[in-house]
């Protein structure tokens, strides 16, 4: 097992790794989520704090990640953290989420938002446009343009990491500085003091907004009301900055893994984090509150950037979200196939995606993730199985996070290079929030967070066939 990490070749910088990181939390929902948040809660001043929280939450997991990555800087990354503080089964069972749906599932997701931003350039490209209709099922121009993306990438992905590095660094930079120029011309443009005013009037009521017919209802949040509105809030913002531990899964590439690693997730999340609530500060400066809860489709972005540039925002944002997607699409599916390539090594994963090509990549892997995101795109389901998985994803990173707590007991003598930050105190509110968060879920959405479970529970009788299979080969 410890011979696999030979076969890669470390060729990723810091700025590599931190590129990554950001890139592949950076895809759509910063352009999209703040119109379901504030339709939640309401108000100037809980929309802020919902991505504040977002961030800072997102920032404990990462840091404390970074003790894990430094003892185990191994392909696969979070499984082989689950498999080393627990046992097999818990790693495959997180194994086999991320492939039924959690990175295919996103994979396809961000595919089709860059398909569907793209038509705003090219009509023909529309989500309203199919090209073949058997009644049970219908092909629309968007989902073939999100399937090439997805075999574009993957194919100069198995051509060696180096390929996946300048793209990933390329469009990472790109958006970054295109999202900052975008805050920057809001201020400077597109700000007027009677909309900010206006906006954080009552800015710490938490109410509910709905809209019939034109006719805006509101009401007001308290007590368990309040906590459900704040998690369903949350999810939002807690999946626009997820795919942060993707790192952790091409760790074998990655020079001194065991400290970069660690800083690249602090820089990384860090840096998307003041990204987003500047963003959200910048719709508030821009855009009337009403606006923002009832936009378009939830395309805030579209909205601000039209009070900025006048009718060519649509464009820019268009334009903005399709380098945004297809840069984090490259990193969510350069990172993939790590998992796969470990779990194959482990077999319980179809044992060709256990073996490198001749770029030392896991092409299989690449290959048979390519073909089940590609299906995801046709299933026209994909949003609700992202959906169905928040859950389960909360349950894993909490799950995780804990093994730092066990292995500091159970394994005192591995050398600890990078230790999380604020042990134990941050580490333990991140379980705390994240496991409350889960349970408001459970109680507010729960036929998602119960679906999510199954897919969860399903994995029990794939390890023990697996286990099976291995035994009698």
């Amino acid at each position: 097992m410890d011979n696999q990490n030979t076969a890669f070749r470390p060729s990723l910088s810091l700025l590599d790794a931190t590129m990554i990181v950001a890139g592949s939390m950076i895809g759509s929902g910063v352009f999209l989520v703040s119109a379901e948040i504030t339709r939640n809660v309401g108000s100037a001043g809980w929309l802020t704090l919902m991505w504040v929280l977002g961030g800072l939450v997102t920032i404990i997991a990462a840091v404390s990640y970074g003790e894990l990555s430094g003892m185990y800087p191994k392909a696969g990354g979070q499984y082989v953290y689950l498999r080393e503080a627990y046992n097999p089964l818990v790693a495959f069972l997180f194994g086999w989420t991320q492939f039924s749906v959690i990175q295919t599932g996103t994979i396809a997701a961000v595919a089709v938002a860059f398909a569907k931003f793209s038509s705003y350039i090219i009509p023909a490209f529309s989500e309203e446009n199919y090209l073949l209709d058997l009644g049970f099922l219908k092909i629309s121009a968007a989902q073939v343009v999100a399937i090439i993306s997805i075999i574009l990438l993957t194919w100069i992905n198995t051509r060696g990491i180096k390929n996946g590095k300048i793209i990933q660094t390329v469009f990472t930079l790109a958006k970054l500085l295109s999202l900052f120029g975008l805050i920057i011309f809001g201020f400077l443009l597109g700000a007027k003091q009677e909309i900010w005013n206006a906006n954080w009037t009552n800015a710490w009521q938490a109410v509910s907004l709905t809209q019939d017919g034109g006719q805006v209802t509101t009401t007001l949040l308290s007590g368990l009301a309040l906590c459900g509105a704040v998690a369903i809030s949350m999810k939002g913002s807690l999946f626009s900055s997820d795919a942060w531990n993707n790192i952790t899964f091409i760790a074998a590439e990655i020079k001194n893994p065991q400290k970069n690693i660690g800083r690249a997730l602090f820089l990384g999340t860090l840096l998307v984090t003041i990204v987003y609530v500047s963003a959200n500060l910048m719709y508030l400066a821009v855009v009337p509150m009403h606006d923002i809860a009832f936009a378009a489709k939830d395309r805030v972005a579209v909205v601000a950037a039209k009070q900025i540039f006048g009718d060519s925002g649509a464009y820019v944002i268009a334009v903005m979200i399709m380098v945004s997607t297809f840069g984090c699409n490259n990193g969510l599916i350069l990172a993939g196939a790590r998992i796969y390539y470990t779990m194959a090594q482990d077999g319980l994963f179809f044992k060709k995606s256990g073996a490198l090509n001749e770029y030392n990549v896991p092409a299989n892997g690449l290959w048979i993730q390519c073909l089940w995101a590609s299906l995801l795109c046709l299933t026209g389901k994909y949003n609700d199985l992202l959906a169905m998985v928040i859950f389960g994803v909360l349950i894993f990173y909490v799950i995780t996070i804990a093994g730092i707590f066990v292995l500091r007991s159970k394994r005192p003598d591995i050398p600890r290079p990078y230790k999380a930050f604020g042990y134990p105190v941050l580490p333990m509110i991140y379980i705390v929030v994240a496991s409350a968060l889960a349970l408001l879920l459970l109680m507010f959405e729960s036929s998602y967070a119960l679906l999510g479970l199954l897919i969860i529970v399903i994995g029990f009788p794939l390890y023990y066939l697996a286990m099976k299979t291995q035994k009698t080969a």
